[in-house]
């Protein structure tokens, strides 16, 4: 089987799974969206308004400033794969919890084996969580992890712009970078060395966040203007 038939099983488990609440409630599973082949992978942290109705990643307001910021990168969207960690909408935008976190935790494990990315970008706190033991967003944003032999960019959230209109500048030059991530010995480098996680809780929780972080979560349905 390759790679893009079991990516296509996948999305259909995901569209029909039962594993946890958040099934219930939900209008539309949103597996994630892209090539078989890719050099870098975006997770999110859960489906929102929109994509819940859509059943696409990011295309609410927050998908639309990742539009942006993936120009600025150089980057078009069917050269990337998008997921969440979660892929149903948990009820009014909440965090994920942990038994959410771990009922599709197995899903998003077998896309990142299957297309081996040469990065993996993590956008907001909670998916950060599933690679990098402890942190603040804003000491390690737009830097890049050596997590067990896999390249990890810790980003925030673009909904962290929304909120927070200072930061939308610092998630441009962030993104601006992030080809000097594939592919260069300067990246290997740069990279800080990170002990694996084996297993994703949701520790974050007891990190110590910045308010900006904690504030990066605004309803998608909001109007821009």
């Amino acid at each position: 089987m390759s790679v893009e038939q079991r990516l296509q099983e996948i999305c259909q488990e995901i569209s029909v799974c039962q594993r946890c609440a958040l099934a219930k409630g939900r209008i539309n599973a949103v597996p994630g969206e892209g090539p078989a082949q890719v050099e870098i992978m975006f997770i999110g942290e859960a489906p929102g308004f929109h994509e819940n109705k859509q059943g696409k990643p990011f295309v609410g307001q927050a998908g639309q400033f990742l539009d942006e910021l993936l120009k600025a990168a150089g980057l078009e969207r069917d050269q990337v794969f998008i997921t969440n960690v979660v892929k149903c909408r948990p009820p009014n935008n909440r965090d994920p919890l942990p038994e959410e976190l771990a009922a599709c935790q197995s899903y998003l494990d077998e896309q990142i084996a299957l297309l081996k990315p040469e990065v993996i970008v993590t956008l907001g706190r909670i998916s950060m969580a599933k690679f990098i033991n402890a942190g603040r967003i804003s000491s390690i944003h737009g830097r890049t992890h050596n997590v067990n032999g896999q390249k990890v960019v810790t980003m925030y959230h673009p909904a962290a712009a929304l909120h927070q209109p200072a930061l939308r500048q610092t998630l441009i030059e962030d993104f601006a970078r992030l080809k000097r991530f594939i592919g260069t010995k300067g990246a290997q480098e740069e990279a800080v060395e990170v002990e694996p996680k084996t297993v994703f809780k949701q520790e974050i929780k007891t990190i110590k966040l910045d308010s900006e972080v904690q504030e990066q979560k605004p309803p998608e349905q909001l109007s821009l203007f």
